[in-house]
């Protein structure tokens, strides 16, 4: 049986701003349900172990799509994540697939997280498919493989300029998704706000937005397959 690690964020503040932040049920739960009903075993991590913070938005029912309806039902699940595992006490070579959901968390824990960046490093280095969707390819910010950026010369997309701006979050951040996957060299591209839409470089693939998820985790079964 294949077995993919989910890593999710830390982080619950919002910048300043008092409001909280965390991952956004949809991009953990639509990945989620996509693998484990193609007979795929999850174990979830985060920096501190325990329970992740949700971004309460991601929770209003203004948001809920099939795959959130299922995941507020699944008792399974909220156990599984009230408990998921230290990212320090995981190792690479007990998966076959890595895959990080977003929400605005990973902007401030993931991105610089020392455990985190080793970890994409030994997947990718060892030929192993590395995931991510909306804001999680933060996480990439400071990848580096050989010296190099991960992302330099690979095709990517995530969270847009423009959607950051939508919500009203542009001088919230602590740095601009686009620009940063620019900087270092990515390739990046995208399709209109809010619409599916993920590239697929070799073992890299990134997601757009939420609305990309589920597009994510089809990409990634493929290479499992």
């Amino acid at each position: 049986m294949k077995k993919v690690l989910f890593v999710v964020t830390s982080h619950d503040k919002l910048g300043d701003t008092g409001e909280k932040t965390g991952f956004w049920i949809e991009e953990l739960a639509a990945p989620y349900y996509e693998l484990l009903d193609k007979g795929i075993q999850i174990d979830i991590a985060t920096p501190l172990g325990g329970q992740p913070p949700i971004d309460p938005k991601s929770a209003d029912p203004s948001s809920a799509t099939e795959d959130t309806k299922r995941f507020d039902a699944d008792k399974e699940l909220q156990t599984k994540l009230s408990q998921t595992l230290k990212l320090a006490d995981v190792k690479e070579a007990d998966y076959d697939a890595v895959f990080y959901p977003g929400g605005h968390g990973p902007l401030w824990d993931l991105a610089t997280d020392h455990t985190s960046i080793a970890l994409i490093q030994s997947f990718y280095t060892n030929d192993k498919p590395v995931a991510f969707v909306c804001h999680a390819p933060a996480a990439l910010k400071n990848v580096k493989i050989d010296g190099e950026y991960l992302v330099k010369g690979k095709k990517v997309t995530g969270f847009t300029n423009a959607e950051e701006e939508a919500v009203g979050l542009t001088k919230v951040v602590p740095f601009l998704l686009e620009d940063v996957l620019k900087a270092n060299g990515g390739i990046f591209s995208k399709t209109e706000d809010w619409h599916p839409y993920a590239v697929e470089d070799g073992l890299l693939i990134t997601g757009q937005n939420p609305a990309s998820s589920k597009l994510v985790a089809e990409k990634l079964l493929q290479q499992l397959n």
